[in-house]
């Protein structure tokens, strides 16, 4: 019998991930067609949209660039390019992203993803041109791992990184933080995403064939051409929740 649920996504899911999961809070006291929300992971996703300086890498941090692609990005990805440069405001309303950090009246997406006991997020360290690792880790630039503690693992060859959180550590690192942060909207983001534990998994292609597509071998989109990431899924499926 079927009695746990699940969600897995990457780049293109984002939102929609977040979104499913605040339908959760109106079945059942968190629960769907009587499942419990067991497992909220992610790969290479753009928590904090693709605004911020590095979250878009293929520009290579140039301002002017970045600055430019805020202005554009609707032309291409439509409303879902508005929504990941903040640049949406329906009937007024802040940017979805930043709405979809906390709880409103309607809209409880908070509630809903502290109702899962696992959230991870797998983020590519390097060689991801799509989406940035602060925004697929949900950190602040100081809060990446430094080089000298990437290590590899013999059966995860392509994981370098694992950090758990607790309640106890975002509640310490919170305390820490507050009034010491320019306040902007990725320090909002990171603040209400931040309020539940996190375990973050980095993950790094440097010496594969496969590096310079490492967005879609994380997830192994294409076997043939991404199964370098095959660890990656085999170590999300070793550490799921059941």
């Amino acid at each position: 019998m079927i009695e746990t649920l699940g969600l897995s996504g990457n780049y293109s899911d984002s939102e929609y991930l977040k979104d499913s999961t605040q339908q959760f809070e109106h079945h059942n006291e968190a629960r769907v067609a009587g499942l419990e929300p067991m497992n909220f992971i992610t790969f290479a996703t753009p928590h904090l949209g693709s605004r911020g300086h590095r979250q878009l890498p293929f520009l290579c941090g140039l301002p002017f660039l970045e600055r430019r692609a805020s202005q554009t990005a609707h032309w291409i990805a439509g409303r879902s390019g508005k929504h990941l440069f903040l640049t949406d405001n329906d009937d007024g309303k802040p940017p979805l992203l930043l709405r979809m950090v906390n709880d409103s009246d309607d809209l409880k997406f908070i509630s809903a993803l502290r109702s899962f006991k696992r959230r991870v997020a797998y983020a590519n360290a390097n060689y991801d041109y799509v989406v940035g690792w602060r925004t697929s880790s949900i950190r602040r630039q100081h809060e990446l791992p430094k080089s000298n503690l990437l290590v590899k693992d013999e059966k995860y060859p392509h994981i370098v990184y694992i950090e758990r959180e607790s309640a106890e550590s975002i509640h310490n690192k919170a305390s820490a933080i507050n009034g010491k942060q320019t306040v902007d909207l990725e320090e909002q983001m990171i603040r209400g995403l931040t309020q539940v534990p996190w375990e973050r998994v980095d993950v790094s292609f440097h010496e594969s064939k496969q590096r310079y597509i490492a967005h879609n071998t994380i997830q192994v989109k294409t076997y043939w051409l991404n199964s370098d990431g095959a660890d990656v899924v085999l170590h999300m499926i070793d550490n799921f929740l059941l």
